[in-house]
């Protein structure tokens, strides 16, 4: 019998959050692979806070979704067939898969899909989405390249039960750094203290964020990463030390205004404590994942390192599952799953 795959394709530019209206629920026959291709069965897709990015029309570091186009998102999967003299059928890869169940790809596109191999010794299908995918690529090479954090420094970062969050500070303690969460409600503090070990989390959702840096940050802070923007990026803007680097990787709390995006008000702080800020795009370090892979993969078998996983099942709930990032719903890395293995 032939494959039918079911996709979701970007039908209308979201304005403020995505609705299900915004999508349409396709379906077409699966072909086969030609000279040099793949096909590949979607198993988990990663949901992102980017992807809201990547909705919208206009200049950017990546093209936006065309309208009509199937949702770009990256994914973990297994080789059904292939013609490809790298990939065999029954390989587990990792790539730009996109929301759909099935993935077909000729030479070229495998090339630009980022077609790998994953190997699932060293971490399960959604830690490849995860802390050995491109979250936890954006955390290690944003953190240890941009922030340049130093032993006995403070790390601020927002964010933190979240997927690049909950890597950045954990890598930040294993380099010897105190470090301090914020994140929104009890639960979300208590996991990013209790199981990823940090030193303190600040609750936003039940308490002042500046009163909580008092408090928590006696010295200042040294590097802010920073997955939120907005008020809380404004907020850490007055307590930062002299010399500290601020990693822009995210503005979530930004990404569905439907007003111009709020800018840090107290950026005059950069100068007088000649602090720097600076963005970060995770594909800058496409030729250093397998750096950044190995040694995280090391420090979970060294059981130094934790990962959680939000997984939510079913293609059907793409439009609402992907809301869950942009209303602070899911708990640890956001993935979707579309077929078990």
């Amino acid at each position: 019998m032939a494959l039918i795959n079911h996709q979701v394709r970007l039908a209308a530019r979201p304005v403020g959050n995505p609705k299900r209206s915004d999508w349409n629920f396709t379906e077409e026959p699966v072909g086969d692979p030609g000279p040099g291709g793949v096909l590949v069965k979607v198993l988990q897709l990663s949901l992102d806070p980017a992807m809201r990015g990547w909705m919208n029309e206009g200049k950017s570091y990546i093209p936006p979704v065309g309208i009509g186009e199937v949702m770009r998102a990256g994914g973990v999967g297994k080789v059904v067939a292939s013609s490809h003299a790298t990939f065999k059928p029954g390989d587990y890869v990792g790539g730009g898969f996109d929301v759909q169940e099935y993935c077909l790809l000729d030479e070229g596109q495998a090339k630009r899909a980022g077609l790998h191999k994953i190997d699932l010794r060293m971490g399960s299908l959604s830690q490849w989405l995860n802390a050995l995918g491109m979250p936890g690529m954006t955390a290690y090479f944003g953190l240890l390249e941009t922030g340049q954090p130093k032993a006995g420094e403070t790390v601020v970062v927002s964010g933190a039960a979240g997927a690049v969050g909950q890597t950045v500070g954990q890598v930040a303690k294993i380099k010897g750094c105190r470090v301090v969460g914020i994140a929104g409600g009890p639960d979300k503090c208590e996991f990013v203290v209790k199981e990823l070990g940090f030193d303190a989390c600040i609750d936003y959702k039940s308490g002042s964020v500046k009163d909580g840096l008092k408090q928590h940050c006696p010295n200042g802070v040294d590097v802010y990463f920073d997955n939120v923007g907005g008020e809380i990026l404004d907020t850490v803007l007055t307590r930062i030390n002299r010399k500290a680097r601020i990693v822009i990787c995210g503005a979530i709390s930004q990404y569905n205004n439907t007003t111009p995006v709020k800018g840090p008000s107290n950026y005059l702080s950069l100068l007088v404590n000649r602090a720097r800020m600076e963005g970060i795009v995770v594909f800058d370090w496409a030729d250093r994942y397998p750096e950044g892979v190995k040694q995280i993969a090391q420090w979970i078998r060294e059981g130094k390192f934790k990962s959680r996983e939000d997984i939510v099942d079913g293609l059907n709930t793409f439009p609402e599952t992907l809301n869950m990032l942009f209303e602070g719903r899911n708990f640890g890395k956001l993935v979707l799953k579309v077929a078990d293995e």
